[in-house]
């Protein structure tokens, strides 16, 4: 298992510290400053087990080890100041989309059905080709996203 040091500056400890101390931060950022500060290897540092901070801040052993390479392996700002993620989400359901789900759910409900369903909106979008696949909670989502219900007459 690698054992990961954790030197922190003056001003690093401090900022850790002032974090811990004063305002409004969200209690993730808070954990990984304990983290930190209880695993400083610097001049007036105490050492700790990860069992001890672990009870103590109330979080795995596996975040702690996750913590300490993280602050290794790319520095103090990813740790305590992360980019926002790159993931890039892609819009399945457009405009258009949408404005034929509101069109169907208007439209005369089929033969033997007392009312449009979720699932009956899905299959019926797939029969008509609008989509290639959609699921009825897709459709419960677009139609809450409209302020449209299906149970209000």
């Amino acid at each position: 298992m690698i054992k990961y040091k954790i030197t922190l500056t003056s001003e690093e400890r401090e900022e850790l510290e002032t974090m811990i101390d004063k305002g409004i931060h969200p209690i993730s950022k808070i954990k990984d400053a304990l983290i930190l500060l209880n695993f400083d290897e610097g001049s007036n540092a105490k050492k700790h087990t990860n069992q001890v901070v672990s009870d103590v801040v109330h979080t795995s052993m596996k975040t702690i080890d996750r913590i300490k390479k993280k602050f290794v392996e790319e520095g103090f700002d990813a740790v305590m100041h992360p980019d926002k993620s790159k993931r890039i989400y892609i819009k399945k359901f457009d405009g258009e989309l949408e404005a034929h789900l509101v069109a169907l759910c208007c439209s005369e409900v089929p033969a033997g059905y007392a009312k449009w369903s979720l699932r009956l909106l899905a299959d019926k979008m797939v029969e008509l080709q609008y989509v290639d696949d959609i699921s009825h909670e897709s459709v419960r989502q677009i139609l809450k996203k409209t302020n449209l219900s299906l149970g209000k007459a």
